[in-house]
């Protein structure tokens, strides 16, 4: 695997490429992330990774600071998942200046949800997946189901701007208990790991509900507010819990189909915040 640090080095090490399948990251990888550089290697003549930890995207109280770097384990890592280029800019290469110029994506679906809760997280992270689309110049970047609203905003942003990037969503990565892989599952206490299982089966039980009582948008509110209750009763901070239609997040209106609509939940437990989604399928259950 090689690895390149400057922008410059990265474009002449792709300069006779012409198809980089890219996935972008944050570094502390997990099997998610190794999943979809797997997944990568045959949608592109070469695989492309990158390691950055983004400032914009962080709001003046996070973990930016403490956020995990664990830098020779992530390039172990993505060795072994067969990754051949990473891209790993230190933050003067891809910030040489003060990021005046930001990317803004539409409020209607950026300032919902997580961008409620964090706001100006998604002109962040736009504005920096931009930067790296334009150094990289992928045909194809790979984005795990996990963060939902973040890819709805990557298709946006991508379709938006005329990019020639096509988004491939890859499956959420889960351990045997249900629970989402994610970096800041590290931050969880053992005792904290053995609950936070109840967040999947949480989204579970609310989709379960609407979809046996059929889909009642007046109802919703009051199911909603009673799955928070239920974490917020085993010592959680939920944020939301909620069901919304999956192709722009809004809530859902009457006749709207099953098979449109997502659970979407974001919780406090302890001092690590945990996001999941939970799909509602065509034959009327619901998936990861």
């Amino acid at each position: 695997m090689h690895i390149v640090h400057s922008i410059a080095d990265l474009r002449a090490a792709l300069a006779d490429r012409r198809r980089p399948a890219f996935v972008p990251t944050m570094g502390n990888l997990h099997d998610g992330h190794l999943a979809l550089v797997r997944q990568a290697k045959p949608l592109g003549d070469v695989t492309v990774a990158s390691i950055f930890v983004n400032r914009l995207q962080f709001l003046p109280h996070e973990d930016f600071d403490s956020y995990p770097r664990t830098w020779e384990a992530d390039c172990d890592k993505l060795r072994g998942a067969g990754c051949d280029l990473l891209f790993a800019p230190r933050e003067a290469d891809l910030y040489p200046a003060p990021q005046t110029f930001r990317v803004h994506p539409d409020p209607a679906l950026a300032d919902i949800l997580e961008g409620y809760f964090r706001p100006g997280f998604f002109t962040g992270v736009c504005t920096v997946v931009t930067k790296l689309f334009n150094a990289v110049q992928p045909s194809v970047a790979l984005f795990g189901r996990k963060d939902y609203q973040q890819v709805r905003v990557m298709e946006q942003l991508v379709a938006q701007l005329a990019m020639p990037v096509q988004i491939v969503v890859a499956e959420t990565a889960r351990a045997d208990d249900g629970l989402a892989l994610s970096s800041r599952n590290g931050y969880l206490s053992v005792e904290e790991r053995a609950e936070a299982a109840r967040l999947p089966q949480t989204l579970r039980r609310l989709a379960d509900t609407v979809r046996a009582r059929g889909l009642d948008p007046a109802a919703l509110p009051a199911l909603e507010a009673e799955a928070m209750a239920q974490l917020a009763a085993r010592g959680w901070q939920p944020d939301y819990l909620t069901v919304r239609r999956r192709d722009d997040l809004q809530p859902p209106a009457a006749g709207d189909r099953p098979d449109g609509l997502v659970a979407l939940g974001a919780a406090r437990l302890g001092r690590t915040r945990l996001i999941d989604n939970l799909e509602f399928d065509l034959a009327g259950g619901t998936a990861a």
